[in-house]
Formats: structure tokens, C-alpha cells, sequence
């Protein structure tokens, strides 16, 4: 029986299975490199893609965070900054009509930054983070260095209700019963028309435009979505015999952090408060 049959992803046992056995791969690939060396795939542009769904109103304490990238433009990156009515015109203007009910249709803010960031980076590529990311230092070259899809894997333990250490999933030995492997949708770094952005943005828009008038934000627009999306695609690249066009970042962490002190953690531009009372 076919461990991963198709449709697996949308089972969230076989999704995670999944991405952990995906680490695992790339552990003993690393071990192992091919003598042909690594497969060659299209560059990621030097543009930044970021988003604040009212320009009108930043928080000080966001803006810090996006001031922190400014060194970027020293190293010939574009800058792109987004908001709700430039967003809405970004995809007016690149997608069709379906894409632009499917944007409507978020209704939180995160929601419109994860929809935007799919429907820009596989229009043009690029290096997306969240606006509460602070840049800490140079490693942000090694995601140049080569091409492809990067991503960041996740790993969140039910018992402890927490997020297990990013070093932790790289373990070889790291318990995987009660726990959720997946990827997250930050950083997001690709070269244009990449499959994977395809096949997420193809998702949501679904999602988003089905019969569900409160559809769950992770699972619709966020980690989840991505991660299904990547799944599906590594899974029928591996069953056509296709080299696996993307790489689960190891060290993220060493190259921006996440602010969680802030202020608008606090009120309804939180997503995670969207639903209170």
C-alpha cells in the first residue's frame, strides 16, 4: 500500500508524516552528497516583498522591524511594500477575476498578506518575510547562493502546546508522537512560477471561494495551505522521478527573528484575536 497516496496531504496524520519524512531526506542528503553535485534551478530575485494592511497607521514597533532590512538595499535588492489597496490592484492587474473575489474574500489582514505574498512571489519571485521579522545578520546570502524554493520547517508539540526548537527537528532521533511537522509560510524565498506557489495560491483561491463564509486562516491561506501544496508537489515529483526543486531552510533563525512584544499583538489586527467574543 502507498504510503502517500494521492490526495494525502489534505490528512493531516500524512501531511506531517510527510514533511518530517522530507527533513529526514534532506539530513541524509546532506551526508551524502551526489558526485554530480546540486541540481541547478532558477535564481531567486533580489527583491524584498513585504505588507501592512493600512500604511496609514504603522506601529512604531513594526516600523523598527522593517527598518532593520534597509542594509538590503546596499546589496541591489528592490524593495516592494504592500498594503490592502495596493495588494487588491497587484492582483487586479496580474491575476483574473477568480484570484480577485478570493482576496475579498480575507477577511483579516494576515489573510490578505498570506494571499499577496503567494500571488507576487509566483508572479515574480523574490524573498518575502513578515512585517515583525528583524534581519540579524548576513546569512541571508546562503538563500541566494542557489536556486529554488526555500522554506522554513515547523514542528508544534500538542502536549506542551508550544513550538519544539527549530535545531530540534534536524535530530535524527526527535520523537515524532504528538507533534505536527509542517512548513511555514515565512520566510518565503522562490524564483518565479514555481510549482509549489502554484498549486498553494490554486488551493486558496478555492478554499476561499467555496461555501465556507468563515474559513480557518492556517489552514486556508497560511502554513497549512503551503504545506499541503508542497507536499503534493514533492510527492509527485518523487513518484515521476524528478529531483525535488525546493530546500527546508536549517537555519532561519540565525538570519531574522520574530518580534512578539508588540503592540498590535494585543487587539483585533492580531490574527490569532480575530475570532474573540
Amino acid at each position: 500500500m502507498d504510503a502517500y497516496p494521492p490526495g494525502f496531504e489534505e490528512n493531516d496524520y500524512l501531511r506531517s508524516s510527510f514533511i518530517r519524512d522530507l527533513t529526514l531526506e534532506q539530513i541524509d542528503r546532506a551526508a551524502t552528497p551526489s558526485a554530480s553535485g546540486r541540481t541547478q534551478f532558477e535564481a531567486v530575485p533580489r527583491t524584498l516583498i513585504r505588507y501592512w494592511h493600512d500604511p496609514c497607521n504603522l506601529p512604531d514597533d513594526v516600523r523598527a522591524c522593517l527598518d532593520s532590512w534597509e542594509s538590503l538595499r546596499e546589496e541591489r535588492f528592490e524593495f516592494r511594500m504592500f498594503d490592502d489597496i495596493s495588494a487588491a490592484a497587484y492582483i487586479a492587474e496580474r491575476y483574473g477575476e477568480l484570484e480577485c473575489a478570493a482576496f475579498a474574500r480575507c477577511r483579516h489582514p494576515a489573510m490578505r498578506s498570506d494571499y499577496l505574498r503567494m500571488c507576487f512571489v509566483l508572479a515574480e519571485g523574490g524573498l518575502y518575510v513578515d512585517a515583525d521579522d528583524v534581519l540579524l545578520g548576513n546569512g541571508w546570502e546562503d538563500i541566494f547562493r542557489s536556486g529554488g524554493l526555500k522554506v522554513q520547517p515547523l514542528c508544534y508539540d500538542i502536549r506542551t502546546g508550544g513550538m519544539v526548537p527549530a535545531a530540534e527537528i534536524w535530530r535524527t532521533d526527535l520523537p515524532t508522537d504528538g507533534r505536527i511537522f509542517y512548513v511555514n509560510n515565512d520566510p518565503i524565498a522562490a524564483p518565479a512560477d514555481h510549482p509549489v506557489l502554484r498549486r498553494a495560491l490554486a488551493r486558496a483561491t478555492e478554499r476561499l471561494l467555496g461555501t465556507d463564509l468563515f474559513p480557518e486562516i492556517q489552514s486556508t491561506t497560511g502554513p497549512g495551505n503551503f504545506t499541503a501544496a508542497l507536499a503534493a508537489h514533492a510527492q509527485a515529483s518523487k513518484v515521476a522521478g524528478i529531483p525535488l526543486d525546493f530546500e527546508l531552510l536549517h537555519d532561519w533563525e540565525a538570519i531574522a527573528e520574530t518580534r512578539w512584544e508588540l503592540s498590535y499583538r494585543n487587539d483585533a489586527r492580531n490574527w490569532r484575536n480575530m475570532d474573540a467574543g
